[in-house]
This record gives C-alpha cells, sequence and structure tokens, in this order.
C-alpha cells in the first residue's frame, strides 16, 4: 500500500492546477459530458442545465476498466439517469454509448449532434476536473470550428480527494491525464500545450514514486 506523503500531496495540487483550464463557463448551444469514474460530473451538468449553461446535452462514454464496476451499463447510461433524477428533462439529453476515449467522446458526440441537426459554434465540455485540459487540447484538434468552453465541479484537489475511495488511484488517473496533455499532440490526437517546468518536475516525482498505473506505455 502505497502511503500518499505531503509532498505527493504538493506535487499533486501542481498537477490538478495546470488541469484546470479557468473557463469562464457561459451559456452554450450545446453541451457534450464526458464519461469517467466520478458521477458528480452528471450532478455538474443538471446544475448548469438549471442554471441555463446550455439547452441540450450529450452524455458520452462506454466502460473501461476504470469504470465497469461502478457503471456497468455504460457511462453515459448511468449519467443520464442521474441528470434525469435531478431535474433535467429528456428532450435536453442525447445520448452517445460507445466512446471509450476522450477523442472518440468528442468525434461521436459531434456526430450524434449533426444528426439532430445541432452545429454549434461553441461546446460546454464538463468532465472531471483534473480531465479539463485533455478534453480542451481534444476538442480543438478534432473540432476546431466550435469554441471549447471546460466546466466542472468547483472544488479543491484536498476536498476532492476526501470524496475519492482512494487517493492514490486519484493521483494515479491524473497522472495519467497530464501525460496524455503532453504525449498526445506527438500522436495527432490534441493540440500543443504549453506544460510549465514546475509541472513537469512534479509529473516526475510523483512518477518515481509508483504513481504510474495510468500512464501510457511505449
Amino acid at each position: 500500500m502505497t502511503v500518499i506523503t505531503e509532498a505527493d500531496r504538493d506535487d499533486a495540487r501542481l498537477l490538478w492546477d495546470y488541469n484546470l483550464m479557468g473557463h469562464q463557463v457561459r451559456p452554450c448551444p450545446a453541451a457534450i459530458t464526458l464519461g469517467g469514474c466520478d458521477i458528480g460530473v452528471a450532478t455538474t451538468a443538471a446544475e448548469l442545465y438549471h442554471a441555463g449553461a446550455f439547452p441540450l446535452v450529450v452524455f458520452t462514454g462506454s466502460t473501461s476498466a476504470a469504470t465497469r464496476e461502478h457503471f456497468p451499463r455504460g457511462e453515459a447510461v448511468h449519467f443520464r439517469e442521474q441528470a434525469l433524477a435531478l431535474g433535467m428533462p429528456d428532450d435536453a439529453i442525447l445520448l452517445e454509448p460507445n466512446a471509450t476515449n476522450t477523442g472518440q467522446n468528442i468525434s461521436f458526440a459531434r456526430e450524434v449532434l449533426a444528426e439532430g441537426g445541432k452545429t454549434p459554434d461553441s461546446v460546454l465540455l464538463i468532465s472531471m476536473p483534473y480531465m479539463q485540459r485533455r478534453a480542451y487540447a481534444t476538442c480543438r484538434k478534432l473540432w476546431p470550428e466550435v469554441e471549447p468552453v471546460c466546466a466542472s465541479q468547483a472544488v479543491t484537489y484536498d476536498a476532492y480527494a476526501k470524496e475519492q475511495e482512494d487517493e492514490k488511484t486519484l493521483i494515479d488517473m491524473m497522472m495519467g491525464d497530464t501525460h496524455r496533455v503532453m504525449e498526445y499532440p506527438k500522436r495527432g490526437f490534441a493540440i500543443e500545450q504549453q506544460v510549465p517546468e514546475k509541472v513537469c518536475k512534479a509529473f516526475d516525482r510523483l512518477r518515481v514514486r509508483g504513481y504510474d498505473t495510468w500512464l501510457l506505455r511505449d
């Protein structure tokens, strides 16, 4: 069992802050809620809908090794059910149950919107907080015609970590997202983004400490 030190948490906070885009949420013609292991993403989507941030949302996501146990019928399906339970009307929701990665989240959601006659000029990307930067970079690469606006639960790293079953897994997954921000531009999956030296050093320290479960493999 990994003992999480305060030094580890300091580095995790650097990664957390980096992955937040800091966008001001504003009304968009449509939203895309990316699947993941946190049902709170669907809660945030419902809150933003009720606040008038968008009229239509695509819940996108199948299952993965990280989510299969919690969302056996698929991330999008479970997220939709959560949103309905929180008062979102069914006619404000489109379902995309097949995506297994962020690129497919964006591409497949775009197709679902197009099939419904929707060609928005901006989209609200709703995700886990530490997934914002990867979602933004992926959307800019695959759908350059739209302006992505990132939104998540407004929460600090420490508060979010307390909500999770396992802080080690949280840091592992945040490392995975950061690694993809660094590496995916080389593979044509995302736009290039500057990674500050302090973030790179924090990433390297955490990697040495064994937070490598969700890193890309060569």
